[in-house]
Protein backbone atom coordinates (compact mmCIF):
# COMPACT_ATOMS: atom_id res chain seq x y z
CA UNK A 1 0.00 0.00 0.00
CA UNK A 2 1.24 3.47 -0.90
CA UNK A 3 0.62 7.02 0.22
CA UNK A 4 -0.09 9.84 -2.23
CA UNK A 5 -0.57 13.60 -2.10
CA UNK A 6 -2.94 15.65 -4.26
CA UNK A 7 -2.41 19.42 -3.94
CA UNK A 8 -5.02 22.05 -4.72
CA UNK A 9 -4.09 23.69 -8.04
CA UNK A 10 -5.98 25.22 -10.97
CA UNK A 11 -5.76 21.82 -12.67
CA UNK A 12 -6.85 19.64 -9.75
CA UNK A 13 -9.75 21.78 -8.44
CA UNK A 14 -13.25 21.75 -9.96
CA UNK A 15 -15.09 24.96 -9.13
CA UNK A 16 -18.72 24.29 -8.33
CA UNK A 17 -19.52 21.04 -10.11
CA UNK A 18 -19.49 17.25 -10.17
CA UNK A 19 -19.02 15.54 -13.53
CA UNK A 20 -18.24 11.91 -14.40
CA UNK A 21 -16.39 13.17 -17.49
CA UNK A 22 -13.82 15.05 -15.45
CA UNK A 23 -10.48 13.22 -15.94
CA UNK A 24 -8.68 11.76 -12.92
CA UNK A 25 -5.93 13.87 -11.34
CA UNK A 26 -4.38 10.90 -9.52
CA UNK A 27 -4.53 7.10 -9.78
CA UNK A 28 -4.16 4.94 -6.68
CA UNK A 29 -4.47 1.27 -5.79
CA UNK A 30 -7.29 0.01 -3.61
CA UNK A 31 -6.18 0.33 0.01
CA UNK A 32 -3.83 3.26 -0.63
CA UNK A 33 -4.02 6.49 1.33
CA UNK A 34 -4.12 9.92 -0.24
CA UNK A 35 -3.71 13.32 1.41
CA UNK A 36 -5.86 15.89 -0.37
CA UNK A 37 -5.44 19.65 0.00
CA UNK A 38 -8.66 21.63 -0.33
CA UNK A 39 -9.71 25.27 -0.54
CA UNK A 40 -12.86 27.07 0.52
CA UNK A 41 -14.17 30.41 -0.64
CA UNK A 42 -15.04 32.26 -3.82
CA UNK A 43 -13.43 35.67 -4.52
CA UNK A 44 -15.97 37.60 -2.47
CA UNK A 45 -15.40 35.31 0.53
CA UNK A 46 -11.68 36.02 0.92
CA UNK A 47 -10.35 38.50 3.50
CA UNK A 48 -8.75 41.78 2.43
CA UNK A 49 -5.44 40.79 4.01
CA UNK A 50 -3.65 38.84 1.27
CA UNK A 51 -1.21 37.44 3.83
CA UNK A 52 -4.05 35.29 5.17
CA UNK A 53 -4.89 33.74 1.79
CA UNK A 54 -3.22 30.48 0.78
CA UNK A 55 -0.83 31.03 -2.16
CA UNK A 56 -2.73 28.77 -4.57
CA UNK A 57 -6.20 30.11 -3.74
CA UNK A 58 -6.13 33.13 -6.06
CA UNK A 59 -4.72 31.04 -8.91
CA UNK A 60 -7.56 28.53 -8.58
CA UNK A 61 -10.14 31.34 -8.54
CA UNK A 62 -8.70 32.71 -11.78
CA UNK A 63 -10.28 29.70 -13.49
CA UNK A 64 -13.81 29.16 -14.76
CA UNK A 65 -16.61 29.47 -12.24
CA UNK A 66 -19.09 26.61 -12.25
CA UNK A 67 -22.76 26.36 -11.26
CA UNK A 68 -22.00 25.94 -7.55
CA UNK A 69 -19.71 27.64 -5.01
CA UNK A 70 -17.61 24.71 -3.75
CA UNK A 71 -14.00 24.02 -4.66
CA UNK A 72 -13.53 20.24 -5.05
CA UNK A 73 -10.07 18.70 -5.33
CA UNK A 74 -9.93 15.59 -7.52
CA UNK A 75 -10.98 13.24 -8.80
CA UNK A 76 -8.91 10.29 -7.64
CA UNK A 77 -9.16 7.09 -9.69
CA UNK A 78 -9.13 3.97 -7.51
CA UNK A 79 -7.93 0.91 -9.41
CA UNK A 80 -10.41 -1.93 -9.61
CA UNK A 81 -13.53 0.13 -8.82
CA UNK A 82 -16.43 -0.65 -11.16
CA UNK A 83 -20.07 0.48 -11.27
CA UNK A 84 -22.00 -1.45 -8.67
CA UNK A 85 -19.08 -1.65 -6.25
CA UNK A 86 -18.74 0.39 -3.06
CA UNK A 87 -15.88 2.76 -2.24
CA UNK A 88 -14.93 2.60 1.44
CA UNK A 89 -13.48 5.95 2.52
CA UNK A 90 -11.74 5.96 5.90
CA UNK A 91 -11.17 9.54 7.04
CA UNK A 92 -7.85 9.08 8.79
CA UNK A 93 -6.92 12.70 9.47
CA UNK A 94 -8.42 16.18 9.05
CA UNK A 95 -6.39 19.34 9.69
CA UNK A 96 -6.80 23.08 9.20
CA UNK A 97 -4.76 24.75 6.47
CA UNK A 98 -5.34 28.37 7.54
CA UNK A 99 -6.12 30.60 10.51
CA UNK A 100 -9.51 31.93 9.41
CA UNK A 101 -12.91 30.81 8.26
CA UNK A 102 -16.04 32.48 6.95
CA UNK A 103 -19.80 32.36 7.37
CA UNK A 104 -22.50 34.03 5.29
CA UNK A 105 -26.16 34.98 5.35
CA UNK A 106 -27.66 35.71 1.90
CA UNK A 107 -31.09 36.94 0.78
CA UNK A 108 -33.53 34.25 -0.40
CA UNK A 109 -31.35 31.45 0.99
CA UNK A 110 -30.99 29.65 4.30
CA UNK A 111 -33.75 28.29 6.52
CA UNK A 112 -35.39 31.64 7.40
CA UNK A 113 -34.92 33.87 4.33
CA UNK A 114 -38.09 35.82 5.11
CA UNK A 115 -36.68 36.74 8.54
CA UNK A 116 -33.19 37.71 7.33
CA UNK A 117 -33.35 39.32 3.86
CA UNK A 118 -29.77 40.57 4.22
CA UNK A 119 -26.23 39.90 3.05
CA UNK A 120 -23.63 39.36 5.76
CA UNK A 121 -20.19 37.80 5.61
CA UNK A 122 -18.15 37.13 8.75
CA UNK A 123 -14.45 36.33 8.81
CA UNK A 124 -13.77 34.24 11.90
CA UNK A 125 -10.30 33.75 13.46
CA UNK A 126 -9.29 30.11 14.01
CA UNK A 127 -6.69 28.96 16.51
CA UNK A 128 -5.13 25.90 14.91
CA UNK A 129 -3.16 24.92 18.00
CA UNK A 130 -6.10 25.11 20.39
CA UNK A 131 -8.64 24.13 17.72
CA UNK A 132 -11.03 26.91 18.62
CA UNK A 133 -12.87 29.71 16.83
CA UNK A 134 -13.64 33.16 18.27
CA UNK A 135 -16.94 34.67 17.15
CA UNK A 136 -17.40 38.46 16.84
CA UNK A 137 -19.41 38.70 20.07
CA UNK A 138 -16.59 37.03 22.04
CA UNK A 139 -17.78 33.44 22.22
CA UNK A 140 -15.06 30.82 21.82
CA UNK A 141 -16.15 27.54 20.24
CA UNK A 142 -14.30 24.23 19.89
CA UNK A 143 -13.66 23.05 16.34
CA UNK A 144 -14.67 19.69 14.88
CA UNK A 145 -13.49 19.91 11.26
CA UNK A 146 -14.95 17.76 8.50
CA UNK A 147 -15.52 17.81 4.75
CA UNK A 148 -18.97 19.05 3.82
CA UNK A 149 -18.73 17.98 0.19
CA UNK A 150 -17.10 14.70 -0.79
CA UNK A 151 -17.95 11.52 -2.62
CA UNK A 152 -17.62 9.74 -5.94
CA UNK A 153 -18.54 10.92 -9.43
CA UNK A 154 -22.27 10.89 -10.22
CA UNK A 155 -23.92 8.63 -12.78
CA UNK A 156 -22.67 9.62 -16.26
CA UNK A 157 -26.19 10.41 -17.48
CA UNK A 158 -26.37 13.34 -15.04
CA UNK A 159 -23.70 15.27 -16.93
CA UNK A 160 -22.17 18.26 -15.19
CA UNK A 161 -24.23 19.12 -12.10
CA UNK A 162 -24.02 21.75 -9.39
CA UNK A 163 -21.98 21.07 -6.28
CA UNK A 164 -24.83 22.40 -4.12
CA UNK A 165 -27.30 19.50 -4.13
CA UNK A 166 -26.31 16.24 -2.36
CA UNK A 167 -27.40 13.04 -4.04
CA UNK A 168 -26.81 9.29 -4.01
CA UNK A 169 -23.13 9.69 -4.94
CA UNK A 170 -22.52 11.89 -1.89
CA UNK A 171 -21.52 15.45 -2.66
CA UNK A 172 -22.71 18.26 -0.42
CA UNK A 173 -23.83 16.07 2.49
CA UNK A 174 -22.83 18.63 5.16
CA UNK A 175 -22.97 15.92 7.82
CA UNK A 176 -21.08 17.04 10.90
CA UNK A 177 -20.80 13.46 12.16
CA UNK A 178 -18.33 12.62 9.38
CA UNK A 179 -15.23 13.77 11.24
CA UNK A 180 -11.74 12.29 11.53
CA UNK A 181 -11.93 8.59 12.33
CA UNK A 182 -15.21 7.86 10.55
CA UNK A 183 -15.68 5.57 7.56
CA UNK A 184 -18.06 6.45 4.73
CA UNK A 185 -19.33 3.99 2.11
CA UNK A 186 -20.24 5.40 -1.31
CA UNK A 187 -21.95 3.43 -4.10
CA UNK A 188 -19.80 3.54 -7.25
CA UNK A 189 -21.27 4.69 -10.58
CA UNK A 190 -18.14 4.90 -12.76
CA UNK A 191 -14.94 2.99 -13.38
CA UNK A 192 -12.30 4.17 -10.92
CA UNK A 193 -15.00 5.59 -8.58
CA UNK A 194 -13.52 9.11 -9.10
CA UNK A 195 -13.35 10.41 -5.53
CA UNK A 196 -13.18 14.15 -4.78
CA UNK A 197 -13.29 16.24 -1.59
CA UNK A 198 -13.74 19.86 -0.59
CA UNK A 199 -15.97 22.31 1.27
CA UNK A 200 -14.06 22.23 4.54
CA UNK A 201 -16.06 23.01 7.67
CA UNK A 202 -14.30 23.98 10.90
CA UNK A 203 -17.50 23.81 12.98
CA UNK A 204 -21.19 23.31 12.21
CA UNK A 205 -24.40 22.59 14.03
CA UNK A 206 -26.95 20.04 12.86
CA UNK A 207 -29.08 21.89 10.30
CA UNK A 208 -26.47 24.42 9.09
CA UNK A 209 -29.44 26.76 9.28
CA UNK A 210 -28.14 30.19 8.16
CA UNK A 211 -26.60 28.71 4.96
CA UNK A 212 -23.00 27.87 5.86
CA UNK A 213 -20.86 26.49 8.66
CA UNK A 214 -17.52 28.07 9.53
CA UNK A 215 -16.11 27.38 6.07
CA UNK A 216 -12.36 26.96 5.75
CA UNK A 217 -9.58 25.20 3.86
CA UNK A 218 -8.75 21.71 5.12
CA UNK A 219 -6.27 18.94 4.42
CA UNK A 220 -7.60 15.39 4.65
CA UNK A 221 -6.00 11.97 4.55
CA UNK A 222 -8.27 9.23 3.24
CA UNK A 223 -7.80 5.48 2.85
CA UNK A 224 -9.65 4.43 -0.30
CA UNK A 225 -10.67 0.78 -0.56
CA UNK A 226 -12.83 -0.91 -3.18
CA UNK A 227 -15.46 -3.15 -1.62
CA UNK A 228 -16.88 -5.75 -3.99
CA UNK A 229 -18.60 -7.55 -1.13
CA UNK A 230 -21.03 -4.65 -0.54
CA UNK A 231 -23.94 -3.39 -2.63
CA UNK A 232 -25.43 0.01 -1.79
CA UNK A 233 -27.81 2.46 -3.41
CA UNK A 234 -26.98 5.28 -1.00
CA UNK A 235 -24.07 6.41 1.21
CA UNK A 236 -23.66 5.05 4.72
CA UNK A 237 -21.16 5.85 7.44
CA UNK A 238 -19.91 4.57 10.74
CA UNK A 239 -17.83 5.81 13.63
CA UNK A 240 -16.38 3.85 16.53
CA UNK A 241 -19.68 4.34 18.37
CA UNK A 242 -22.43 4.68 15.72
CA UNK A 243 -23.90 3.41 12.49
CA UNK A 244 -25.12 6.37 10.40
CA UNK A 245 -27.75 6.08 7.67
CA UNK A 246 -28.59 9.10 5.54
CA UNK A 247 -31.61 10.45 3.70
CA UNK A 248 -31.94 13.32 1.21
CA UNK A 249 -35.05 14.94 -0.22
CA UNK A 250 -36.54 18.38 -0.86
CA UNK A 251 -39.16 17.37 1.71
CA UNK A 252 -37.70 16.94 5.19
CA UNK A 253 -40.29 14.29 6.10
CA UNK A 254 -39.30 12.21 3.08
CA UNK A 255 -35.61 12.63 3.93
CA UNK A 256 -36.35 11.30 7.42
CA UNK A 257 -38.27 8.34 6.01
CA UNK A 258 -35.39 7.50 3.68
CA UNK A 259 -32.81 7.65 6.48
CA UNK A 260 -35.00 5.43 8.65
CA UNK A 261 -35.57 2.89 5.87
CA UNK A 262 -31.83 2.82 5.16
CA UNK A 263 -31.12 2.16 8.84
CA UNK A 264 -33.75 -0.59 9.08
CA UNK A 265 -32.22 -2.26 6.02
CA UNK A 266 -28.73 -1.98 7.54
CA UNK A 267 -29.83 -3.42 10.90
CA UNK A 268 -31.36 -6.44 9.19
CA UNK A 269 -28.15 -7.00 7.21
CA UNK A 270 -25.95 -6.74 10.30
CA UNK A 271 -28.04 -8.65 12.80
CA UNK A 272 -30.58 -10.81 11.04
CA UNK A 273 -33.38 -9.09 12.93
CA UNK A 274 -36.75 -8.95 11.22
CA UNK A 275 -37.54 -5.58 9.69
CA UNK A 276 -40.32 -4.94 12.19
CA UNK A 277 -37.90 -5.61 15.07
CA UNK A 278 -35.37 -3.23 13.49
CA UNK A 279 -38.15 -0.63 13.24
CA UNK A 280 -38.86 -1.05 16.95
CA UNK A 281 -35.15 -0.82 17.78
CA UNK A 282 -34.87 2.46 15.85
CA UNK A 283 -37.78 3.88 17.81
CA UNK A 284 -36.14 2.91 21.09
CA UNK A 285 -32.44 3.48 20.47
CA UNK A 286 -31.73 5.50 17.29
CA UNK A 287 -31.67 9.27 16.81
CA UNK A 288 -32.98 11.09 13.74
CA UNK A 289 -30.98 14.29 13.27
CA UNK A 290 -31.47 17.08 10.77
CA UNK A 291 -28.24 17.14 8.77
CA UNK A 292 -28.81 20.36 6.84
CA UNK A 293 -31.77 22.52 5.78
CA UNK A 294 -30.15 24.61 3.05
CA UNK A 295 -28.96 22.53 0.06
CA UNK A 296 -32.26 22.08 -1.88
CA UNK A 297 -32.24 18.37 -0.99
CA UNK A 298 -32.52 18.56 2.78
CA UNK A 299 -30.72 15.96 4.87
CA UNK A 300 -31.62 13.72 7.80
CA UNK A 301 -29.27 11.16 9.31
CA UNK A 302 -30.21 8.29 11.58
CA UNK A 303 -27.62 7.39 14.21
CA UNK A 304 -27.76 4.04 15.95
CA UNK A 305 -25.30 3.23 18.77
CA UNK A 306 -23.33 0.12 17.88
CA UNK A 307 -23.96 -1.11 21.39
CA UNK A 308 -27.65 -1.42 20.51
CA UNK A 309 -26.84 -4.36 18.20
CA UNK A 310 -24.69 -6.18 20.73
CA UNK A 311 -26.57 -9.12 22.21
CA UNK A 312 -24.68 -10.48 25.23
CA UNK A 313 -24.21 -14.24 25.47
CA UNK A 314 -26.48 -15.98 27.94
Amino acid sequence: MSHHHLPATPETVAWGYWDAERPPMLRVASGDTVTIDTLSGEPEDLPDDEALVLPEHRAVLAGQRGPGPHLLTGPVWVEGAEPGDVLEVKVEEVSLRQDWGWNIVKPLLGTLPEDFPISRRLHIPLDRDRRTARLPWGLELPLAPFFGNFGVAPPPAYGRITSIIPREFGGNLDNRALVEGCTVYFPVFNRGALFSAGDGHAAQGDGEVCLTAIETSLRGTFRLTVRKDLKLAFPRAETAEHYIAMGLNEDLDDAARQALREMIRWITELSGLAAVDAYTLCSIAADLRVTQMVDVNKGVHCMLPKSALHVPAR
